[in-house]
């Protein structure tokens, strides 16, 4: 009988938050993510291009005036400043951001974040440079990917239930921690068991970090439906401060082939959200 309760909450959980529905229909018609290899001959130094915001569908032009890794770009004018400020509700953040990069009558997916730092050349009240990060570039510290810059390129090229579907349970609690980090809804409600109104906790997180993950073989957990992952995880909370959570993650899925998520109830309630 439990398990039969248990059955018919996940399938709930699983039609409330819409998971059949984006799977379906998720993919982003006429959105290429190529890699960064070919990015980098397609948009050289001095190219200029137009960005576009996902969630708000504003439009802003800029230069890429240097990077080798990803691409170090200036908003074309102040106008254009403007444009990207407000696309960040009026103050530069690092937060990432999923994007769509036009050049000509291609469109690709890409991740920004929205704080001026490093050189400027333009004549455009920006004081420095941008970063825009496409499938395959890394910072200029790792050769490896930013998580949360790929994240937002799956979210604009419309793979990012597809990564999460085949994603091993520590990639989910990864991106679920992110999805915070970067206060966005669509990466938390993906990896949340629950449907919750995100919007009002995640205002409250400035920072998250994960400070230690303890972690079995992914190929260990094959016929697992449920596990309790330890974490120690570091917050940053808005008129808080520092707060430490200790304890366990619980994550649940349907069925083996099912993607992992994050059961949030208790896990919110610990952090006192």
């Amino acid at each position: 009988m439990k398990k039969a309760v248990c059955f018919f909450i996940v399938v709930i959980q699983i039609l409330l938050n819409g998971y059949g529905v984006d799977a379906a229909n998720e993919k982003k018609n006429n959105i290429e993510m190529p890699d960064w290899k070919t990015v980098n001959q397609l948009l050289p130094k001095y190219s200029k291009f137009v960005v576009q915001d996902m969630e708000t569908g504003k439009r802003f032009k800029v230069q890429r005036r240097a990077g080798s890794q990803h691409a170090d770009v200036q908003p074309l004018t102040e106008k254009d400043t403007n444009i990207m400020k407000k696309i960040y509700g009026g103050k530069w953040s690092w937060k990432r951001r999923a994007i769509y990069v036009i050049h000509k009558k291609q469109r690709i997916a890409a991740s920004m974040h929205g704080m001026p730092h490093g050189a400027g050349a333009l004549k455009n009240n920006f004081p420095g440079h941008f970063c825009i990060h496409f499938y395959g570039s890394t910072t200029h510290r790792t050769n490896s990917m930013d998580l949360s810059h790929m994240l937002m390129i799956y979210k604009a090229s419309g793979h990012l239930n597809q990564y999460l579907a085949n994603a091993d349970p520590y990639q989910v609690i990864n991106a679920y921690i992110a999805g915070f980090k970067q206060q966005d809804t669509a990466i938390v409600s993906k990896t949340s068991l629950q449907t919750v109104k995100w919007v009002p906790i995640l205002e409250k997180v400035e920072n998250v970090r994960i400070v230690r993950l303890e972690q079995l073989p992914p190929e260990d957990l094959t016929e697992e439906i449920s596990l309790d992952v330890p974490a120690v995880i570091d917050w940053y909370i808005k008129d808080v401060g520092r707060q430490t959570f200790q304890g366990d993650i619980h994550l649940i899925r349907f069925s083996p082939a099912d993607a992992w998520k994050v059961d949030s109830k208790p896990f919110l309630k610990e952090n006192d959200f």
